[in-house]
């Protein structure tokens, strides 16, 4: 089957190869995929600059759904030709005071797809039973494909930080994540949400309007500080989303918030801030990190799908060959898309 695989740590070590059908144990299903979003890490895994340990070679992707094409014997729940879409925790060690808390995505052994393991850049991946969920029927392939975001986007709105009805909300960078961290923000009753992106991200404050931004700001031509505190008469924002991660958008973020505020952090940055973090103590803020999601939080965020309540339709601005992985990358990586789905 024809794959998309890093093979070597350097940049654009990235190719299309031809490897074998996975082989699935006892406890294993194998999802034939229909459709597979690329990820803002996909990118920094092409261009090496990922911040992790990779097993290299290793086949790409990790937002993916698609249809059992089989079942281990030890499978009772689930059969051939189930819609399903897959939680990204292909490997954990199953007993760790996290794995027996429900806290898998911190397991210290935890091998993610794309990465640790072989991904969704293919046709088939093998996944374990556990981390399967059935894809509504009023879900396309295509919007299931990018529901993995959206549940990061729950673990850090919804779950890791704080919101009261009519709190202001501010969001830092409009990919993705953020994207989806605003239609939290709303559902969970934020009175204001505010999010900031720079010039190359028109198309996606655009977007962020018609999802239900209060305010879009675009930092190269608005002064965002002045904006919160005119907004919040010189208090500061309840809670500020972090979704950039570099050091400027974090000094940014202490600045924002207001006194015992909030900062939640999910956009990665491997470098060093380079900044005393002492204005956290003086404002009494509370500065959160926010990784991953697990199965309940998956099953949450399929039923607000299936309701209606959140979407993952209006982000998906390309559909293309997996083939055409490259083209997918470049523009995602420009920011023309909001986001691609690749399809085998």
């Amino acid at each position: 089957m024809e794959c998309v695989v890093k093979y070597g740590l350097e940049n654009d070590m990235v190719k299309i190869a031809d490897v074998p059908i996975p082989k699935i144990g006892e406890n294993d299903v194998l999802v034939n995929v229909k459709a597979a979003g690329i990820c803002g890490s996909d990118i920094e895994m092409w261009r090496g600059m990922h911040g992790y340990s990779v097993n290299f070679p290793v086949i790409l992707g990790h937002e993916f759904c698609g249809v059992i094409e089989s079942v281990g014997k030890n499978v009772k729940n689930y059969k051939e030709g189930d819609r399903v879409a897959c939680e990204t925790s292909a490997y954990i060690c199953g007993n760790c005071q996290f794995c027996r808390s429900g806290n898998y995505n911190l397991c210290p052994d935890r091998l993610g797809y794309g990465y640790g393991t072989d991904g969704a850049f293919t046709k088939y991946v093998k996944v374990r039973k556990e981390i399967l969920h059935y894809l509504p029927d009023n879900i396309s392939f295509e919007e299931g494909a990018i529901v993995e975001p959206l549940c990061v986007a729950y673990n850090a709105v919804g779950v890791s930080s704080k919101i009261l009805a009519g709190d202001v909300v501010v969001i830092i960078g409009p990919g993705p994540i953020g994207l989806n961290c605003l239609q939290m923000a709303k559902i969970l009753g934020a009175g204001t949400v505010i999010i900031s992106g720079t010039n190359k991200d028109k198309n996606r404050l655009d977007l962020a309007e018609k999802l239900g931004a209060d305010i879009c700001i675009n930092v190269d031509k608005q002064d965002l500080l002045k904006i919160v505190m005119d907004e919040t008469k010189n208090i500061g924002a309840d809670l500020v989303i972090n979704a950039a991660g570099n050091a400027s958008s974090m000094y940014q973020s202490i600045e924002l918030v207001k006194k015992s505020g909030q900062i939640t952090k999910l956009g990665w940055d491997p470098d060093p801030i380079g900044f005393s973090l002492d204005p956290l103590i003086l404002k009494a803020i509370t500065l959160r990190g926010s990784y991953g999601h697990n199965w309940i939080m998956w099953e949450k965020v399929l039923m607000l799908l299936k309701k209606g309540k959140l979407t993952t339709k209006p982000l998906i601005t390309h559909i293309l060959n997996i083939l055409e992985w490259k083209k997918g990358f470049e523009l995602m990586e420009s920011k023309v898309a909001v986001k691609v789905v690749l399809k085998p």
